[in-house]
């Protein structure tokens, strides 16, 4: 591995987190809006997931065009023009119609999977791409940079947040467009975006992959966005203190995606993610039973923060044994969406249940069920995914 490959290593990641700090900024703010614009449990669940939506099915004509101008172009592109929703959160962040609208432009943030997992997995060889793959996803602590600075640059200063996250995204960009090279083997496809695309979405393993990242990484992000508003409304935190914890939850899983990559590069991926689920599975279903947050409930959404970040780094390990380089952008945007549908859900589920039952205990025993299921899935089937698969016609 050379240095070119640490070095576009470093700057995916750092774009990753800066990315995902803009598309996480509403989430920590949740409460605050709820309350300025007396707004229901239902309306900030849509409100903090609706970047999620664009962020999610974004992914997957990112991820076909990065196959196609590579991330060179791309990435200076998206985080530019993330730009601009960012700095009109201020204008708008008095009305709620208008904080949906932007939220949704906001996900433009979210897209940057699509972007740095092709970067990373041309640039490292098999036997390293679980831990590279792993450490890019450490990108995902992005979420837990929002929630811990930007409900305390907010009390500091209602504008700065979007302030200093466009300032960032600004710089990184420049950053990017300077440093950024893609792999000098990789190969320009021809075909069309939509032949492409097809291609890409053709073979059954790519809607497995795309299960299992909708359980993995649906879930932190389902939680690392709702979480806020769940510790504000259930244990009565204020905006800081649960956007602090929030943020650990985050933090904790980002971590570990590395450590799911590495476990992969040893272990068959499809058993490190059958795991890592499984021990999302017990702990969601812990926390449907309301304990105490300190020290049980804290303890558990780490523990749950573990197991759903190990899963996202071991399936992307999976991804990168079983796809094709020519299609891993398009194969990435695939999955990369379907996974953040998978966190767009959740948030919705977790406001209406609270709503119309008073509890969130239901939520999170859907949440366990789905881990299981997924838990179950790779275990029985994905350990003999391979790459002819992905050509299927």
């Amino acid at each position: 591995m050379t240095a070119a490959a640490y070095r576009n290593l470093a700057l995916a990641t750092l774009g990753f987190l800066i990315t995902f700090w803009a598309w996480n900024l509403i989430s920590p703010l949740g409460n605050a809006f709820k309350a300025g614009l007396h707004l229901t449990d239902l309306q900030v669940a849509m409100l903090v997931a609706a970047p999620l939506l664009v962020g999610s099915l974004g992914r997957v004509p990112i991820g076909a065009l990065t196959d196609r101008y590579g991330a060179r172009v791309m990435f200076p592109l998206v985080s530019a023009l993330t730009v601009v929703p960012v700095l009109l959160l201020i204008p708008v962040k008095s009305s709620y119609g208008g904080l949906l609208a932007v939220g949704f432009l906001l996900g433009l943030g979210g897209t940057t999977l699509a972007i740095g997992v092709p970067l990373v997995n041309a640039w490292f060889p098999p036997a390293g791409r679980g831990l590279a793959l792993g450490v890019l996803g450490m990108g995902t602590g992005g979420v837990a940079l929002s929630g811990y600075l930007t409900p305390r640059i907010h009390h500091y200063d209602e504008n700065l947040p979007y302030l200093v996250v466009a300032f960032a995204l600004a710089a990184f960009a420049v950053l990017a467009a300077l440093l950024i090279t893609d792999h000098p083997a990789g190969s320009v496809p021809q075909a069309s975006l939509a032949t492409r695309l097809g291609g890409a979405g053709r073979p059954r393993v790519t809607w497995e992959l795309a299960g299992l990242y909708a359980t993995g990484c649906g879930g932190i992000l389902a939680l690392g966005v709702y979480l806020p508003t769940y510790l504000g409304t259930w244990y009565h935190l204020d905006a800081v203190e649960a956007g602090t914890k929030a943020a650990g939850f985050a933090l904790v899983a980002a971590v570990f995606r590395p450590v799911g990559g590495w476990c992969a590069d040893r272990v068959h991926p499809a058993v490190v993610t059958a795991w890592a689920l499984g021990l999302a599975a017990l702990a969601a279903i812990v926390q449907a039973f309301d304990p105490a947050l300190n020290p049980v409930g804290t303890l558990d959404f780490l523990i749950m923060a573990a197991g759903l970040g190990a899963a996202g780094g071991s399936v992307f390990a999976l991804l990168s044994r079983v796809t094709p380089q020519e299609r891993i952008g398009g194969v990435t945007g695939i999955v990369g969406a379907v996974g953040g549908l998978g966190g767009f859900v959740p948030p919705l589920v977790l406001g209406a249940v609270h709503r119309g039952k008073g509890t969130y205990s239901l939520g999170f025993m859907l949440l366990s069920d789905l881990a299981l299921a997924g838990c179950l899935y790779a275990l029985g089937r994905m350990r003999t995914a391979d790459t002819a698969r992905t050509r299927e016609a």
